[in-house]
């Protein structure tokens, strides 16, 4: 499974869907461990963000291969 940013489950970009679906844990758990080290580590998490937003591909629709 190659890592990509979700078209199915997406709050805002899909990196957290992506990631999630990439490591098989539950999209809620991951955004919700998101949302606590983004405040505890004095919102890094939100530059990290940005960042794989710009950097992880959009997943292809259901049904295409990956490339």
């Amino acid at each position: 499974m190659k890592l990509c940013r979700s078209q199915n489950d997406r709050q805002i970009a899909g990196v957290c869907g992506g990631l999630a679906e990439y490591l098989e844990w539950s999209p809620s758990r991951l955004r919700l461990v998101w949302v606590l080290a983004t405040v505890f580590t004095a919102f890094a998490g939100v530059v990290v963000y940005a960042a794989l937003w710009y950097l992880m591909p959009l997943a292809p629709p259901p049904g295409e291969p990956l490339r």
